[in-house]
């Protein structure tokens, strides 16, 4: 998968899927939230918020199966791809956890990592996570 950059290598991310992330962050707090990040062209244009199955949602985040399946299913019929994926550390700490590590699949789409105010954007490479800076985009 290609993921759109700026010129100056940032990733370019519309400022209202940025202050939805962080909305996320906050009504889920203290649990995770978590979520799809979709869009074409590999650049995000929205979020799909999913429900948090994990059994300790406090902790952890388990993004609801049938969300992954319908958004398969959406990209296969002609909509937004399924670029990656959001999640919520209600701690603070932006960097993908042992946890996150350890369920990476190392297939280059995209993790954002949020908190109640800020915002993390990492690339799941072969090689572990890679941190991935953005701009916000006016639209």
């Amino acid at each position: 998968m290609r993921i759109a950059l700026t010129r100056n290598g940032d990733l370019p991310i519309r400022r209202k899927v940025c202050r939805s992330l962080l909305d996320e962050a906050r009504g889920a707090h203290p649990c995770e939230c978590c979520g799809l990040l979709l869009g074409r062209f590999g650049k995000i244009w929205t979020i799909r918020p999913t429900r948090n199955v994990h059994p300790s949602p406090e902790t952890h985040f388990e993004i609801d199966p049938q969300s992954l399946i319908d958004a398969h299913r959406a990209e296969r019929a002609g909509g937004l791809a399924l670029l990656g994926y959001y999640h919520s550390h209600p701690s603070g700490d932006l960097h993908p956890s042992i946890t996150d590590r350890a369920q990476a699949a190392g297939d280059g789409r995209l993790w954002a990592i949020v908190d109640a105010n800020h915002a993390m954007f990492w690339r799941d490479t072969r090689d572990g996570f890679e941190a991935m800076s953005y701009q916000l985009l006016r639209q």
